[in-house]
């Protein structure tokens, strides 16, 4: 079992690696600008791997920078070279580091330090130049424009776009983590002292701020974007992060009549949609057929009697479905159905369509049965 040690533990990479850690076999320990000094010594001796993210990026000065980002990681240096040469250390720096600024500049001369210490005392040692990094527990307002956007947007407070065309390099958190992880593993062999991320993207500010204000449209118009792949998947759940516990759950439209109910509850450009509807005893629904359409329905609470008719031959199917056995009933085009609740409570159905309803193009012609 190793020995981990977080410096910067308290930030927001910090806090995603440290519970990351927490859930492999491994023991966890935590340094942060809290913490006295005379602390570390003991902490980079038990230390198997050392990920040192303590840093600063948003000081009252430049010097600031050089006090938090590059004298700390030379005192973290020493204290690895007289007490622990052989641990691990990998270092967040940060594609700044390539230009002429104060934060840069801080980065670049702790990369170098670093780097002195590979060379000399054969410190196995990576560094990750990390451009932007998006995830939950970022601070908004602070040092990432996806943080600031999605908070922004849903408080309602106007977003201040001066370059709308401007581009992004970002990372997101959990790509970040996994990259992070990989070096205890007893498999890992890498040996190139500068990393990477293994997925990064690149989108404008306007292209970001329209996927965000998509993400708080949806639950108007039901419409749900590729949440489930890439940079979509990785805005979505980063947006739904910021979100105040009163916003977790919102209402969709009902539509009830005397038979029962029906509710659409998600709609997807490419993969249909998701709806329920409820039916009386005794009552059916349905009574229509499709030529392209397609759906499939599950009951889940009560009995319904499915009877489908081939338009063509006549030919007539009917079998029950229940939720006491969950199973999946497809309509099949060319055929007519209805579902009637042959039980004694309310019948509940949840079933998917293939496609949006289009209703200049319903694909949805009424038949008697």
């Amino acid at each position: 079992m190793s020995t981990i040690l977080i410096t910067g533990a308290n930030g927001f990479i910090g806090k995603n690696l440290f519970f990351a850690l927490k859930e492999l076999p491994c023991t966890v320990d935590t340094f942060s600008h809290r913490d006295d000094r005379s602390e570390l010594k003991d902490k980079v001796i038990a230390a198997d791997v050392i990920y040192h993210l303590a840093g600063v990026n948003r000081p009252d000065s430049d010097e600031e920078f050089i006090s938090g980002n590059t004298d700390f990681t030379q005192h973290l240096l020493e204290l690895i070279s007289l007490y622990n040469p052989g641990v691990t250390l990998i270092y967040t720096s940060s594609s700044q580091a390539s230009k002429d600024n104060a934060y840069g500049r801080s980065k670049k001369n702790a990369e170098q330090l670093i780097l002195k210490h590979v060379e000399e005392d054969s410190l196995n040692a990576f560094i990750y130049r990390l451009p932007g990094v998006f995830g939950k527990w970022c601070r908004p307002d602070y040092n990432s424009v996806v943080a600031t956007f999605c908070n922004n947007v849903i408080h309602d407070i106007p977003l201040q776009i001066n370059n709308p065309d401007f581009k992004l390099e970002l990372v997101y958190i959990d790509d970040v983590i996994g990259s992070f992880i990989k070096h205890i593993s007893k498999d890992y062999c890498g040996k190139d002292v500068f990393c990477e991320v293994g997925n990064s993207y690149v989108i404008s500010l306007n292209e970001l701020a329209q996927k965000i204000y998509s993400f708080k449209e949806s639950r108007k118009t039901l419409v749900t974007d590729k949440v489930g792949t890439g940079l979509t998947r990785a805005l979505y759940a980063t947006y739904l992060s910021y979100l105040p516990p009163e916003n977790f759950s919102y209402a969709v439209p009902v539509y009830e009549d005397n038979r029962g109910s029906f509710s659409e509850i998600l709609k997807t450009p490419e993969h249909g949609q998701f709806s329920f509807f409820t039916a009386k005893p005794g009552i059916s629904r349905g009574g229509h057929y499709h030529h392209t359409k397609n759906e499939k329905f599950i009951v889940i609470s009560g009995v319904a009697l499915f009877k489908f008719e081939n338009i063509v031959t006549g030919e007539i199917i009917e079998f029950e479905a229940s939720s006491n056995e969950i199973k999946v009933v497809d309509t099949i085009p060319g055929w007519a159905h209805n579902i009637k609740n042959i039980g004694t409570e309310s019948l509940v159905v949840m079933l998917w369509a293939n496609e949006i309803f289009d209703r200049d193009k319903p694909d949805t012609i009424t038949w008697s049965m």
